[in-house]
């Protein structure tokens, strides 16, 4: 099918230097735009009608989704075709599947004392890990996150990706200073539950009827003493002799689900 626009053909075009810029944090600091890579992301931001500022794609692409290509143009979007050679070396991805999109940065959220169930992360620094606790948040109906400031960027192309689109479900909010936060949480009655290998309580013996927020450490180091010393509650969950401990995503989504177990009987 023929296409009015001019085909993209070069490396050294202003827009693909743009796109790569946006593949560090430094770029996406700079500009204040992030990128979103493949059909599933494009079509989530769609559905939100989360404004997208350009759309690069592949002729392949524009000739399988044809509709999709006719709403990115209704919805004010640059579009722009790129040559699939060009657009493998623009995406982030090893395998991208013909289209990309440069968003705008979202505004920093407020951070919102939890109405029944609260997620704070500290310094998780796997992208992959956190898109992944956003898809569990997703799916139970938890409407934010926090993160420490110290974590991984909010739009890493990894991190979005891990979504599954569910970055734009859930809200992220940055914690600049976690002690106050916990603080103010506990003021208001909230009751804070941390997790730690060494715990004697496990996870089942919290009552999460009660308002809760969950702090989750990180990766490797786990949760810090300052903010564990903090918590109403310090559970483990409960491992097999000789298995060191869960991947931080597996172990949220245990504890997420527990509550909403709970919150169902």
């Amino acid at each position: 099918m023929p296409h009015s626009l001019n085909l993209i053909t070069s490396r050294q075009n202003p827009l693909i230097k743009k796109v790569r810029s946006l593949h560090g944090v430094k770029g996406r600091s700079a500009h204040q735009e992030f990128l979103l890579e493949g059909t599933h992301l494009i079509e989530a931001a769609l559905r939100v009608d989360y404004p997208l500022l350009v759309v690069c794609a592949t002729e392949r692409w524009i000739d399988r989704y044809a509709d999709r290509w006719s709403l990115l143009g209704q919805r004010g979007a640059r579009r722009e075709i790129l040559s699939d050679e060009l657009l493998d070396y623009a995406a982030s991805t090893l395998h991208p599947d013909g289209i990309l999109a440069i968003a705008p940065c979202p505004p920093v959220s407020d951070l919102r004392l939890p109405q029944s169930l609260g997620l704070l992360l500290e310094t998780l620094q796997d992208p992959g890990n956190v898109g992944t606790i956003l898809r569990t948040a997703a799916a139970i109906g938890l409407g934010q996150v926090w993160l420490t400031g110290d974590s991984v960027d909010l739009t890493h192309p990894k991190l979005l990706r891990a979504s599954a689109g569910a970055w734009f479900d859930v809200s992220l909010a940055v914690c600049p200073t976690p002690l106050d936060w916990i603080d103010r949480c506990r003021r208001s009655g909230i009751q804070v539950v941390a997790t730690s290998s060494h715990a004697q309580d496990t996870y089942w013996d919290v009552n999460f009827n009660y308002p809760t927020l969950i702090l989750m450490g990180n990766e490797g180091a786990g949760l810090s003493p300052e903010l564990q010393a903090q918590a109403d509650r310090v559970v483990t969950i409960p491992l097999n002799p000789g298995v060191e401990s869960l991947n931080v995503s597996i172990a949220t989504a245990l504890m997420l689900y527990e509550a909403k177990r709970q919150a169902r009987e």
